[in-house]
């Protein structure tokens, strides 16, 4: 069974920015991405490192899952950001620019002389139109656990727009991944919403996430965290259903009906089995306490 821990929100920070790694102890994230890449200036990546690295360690931040962010191995801080995080405790490096097996492999062997424990895991970034096109693969590698959609830069990369009209144009591409993530059991995360005021257009692309299958979505600002939390949880009237659901299927088992109803719908084991995930999740969010 795919990795049940809650990821619906999935909050990048930057790692330079003393103030936010602060804050993040407070906000109500799944997890938490202190990140060494994108949102720090070149002349703050050496202290952004030492920053994220005492955070990870720190036990500070309660349940949150935290992982940090490295800058690729083709710049100068690609290998010292991949042996800091290797010895911070933190449960996973996010890797950009994932493109192939190799890289993987690569990034995977410097973790390993840096003596990360056993279980530190790569999430691996789909951004390329090369990850796209190899990520059967990707998602299959030992030591990659969850894809995380870079939906800005494969917009970019192939040309297309993210306006007003929506992102038609990457979900063809969003649900490759989504196919490699669930061929290999494996967690994957939708983009960015990079409005951050527009938060009924962030409602709206959250649903599609979650309807389209992804385990969550990757946050630019604290103020998204709340709705991604409520779309990707079951409600209330979801998990009345799905016990319900279960108990009539057993009790139909038990009597020995060839056909079980649930509300006037026929149910299979394939409904059950779906009826069981939506309590999984739940018993898991409601652990996070």
């Amino acid at each position: 069974m795919t990795d049940l821990r809650p990821r619906r929100s999935v909050l990048y920070m930057p790692a330079a920015n003393e103030r936010a790694l602060e804050k993040a102890k407070t906000i109500a994230a799944d997890a938490i991405i202190f990140d060494l890449e994108d949102a720090v200036a070149p002349d703050a990546k050496d202290a952004a490192r030492v920053n994220a690295a005492a955070a990870a360690s720190s036990g500070e931040y309660g349940s949150r899952e935290l992982t940090i962010r490295c800058n690729g191995l083709d710049t100068p801080w690609g290998v010292d950001d991949l042996i800091a995080a290797g010895q911070s405790g933190a449960s996973a490096v996010v890797i950009p620019k994932v493109s192939s097996v190799a890289y993987l492999d690569e990034v995977s062997g410097h973790l390993d002389a840096s003596g990360a424990h056993a279980d530190l895991r790569i999430w691996a970034m789909v951004e390329t139109p090369t990850a796209i096109l190899d990520v059967r693969a990707i998602a299959a590698h030992w030591r990659v656990s969850v894809l995380v959609m870079g939906t800005n830069d494969l917009a970019r990369e192939i040309r297309s727009s993210l306006g007003a009209a929506g992102r038609h144009p990457l979900v063809p591409h969003l649900a490759t991944a989504l196919l490699a993530a669930r061929e290999a059991d494996k967690v994957i995360l939708d983009g960015v919403w990079n409005d951050v005021k527009d938060l009924d257009g962030f409602r709206a692309e959250c649903v599609q996430g979650f309807e389209m299958g992804f385990d969550g979505k990757t946050l630019i600002h604290p103020g998204q965290v709340d709705i991604c939390n409520e779309v990707w949880a079951p409600s209330d009237a979801d998990i009345e259903t799905a016990r319900g659901m279960i108990a009539a299927f057993d009790e139909g088992i038990a009597a020995g009906k060839g056909v079980v109803t649930y509300n006037g719908r026929m149910i299979e084991n394939l409904h059950v089995a779906n009826a069981q995930r939506v309590l999984a999740v739940a018993d898991a969010i409601a652990a996070l306490g």
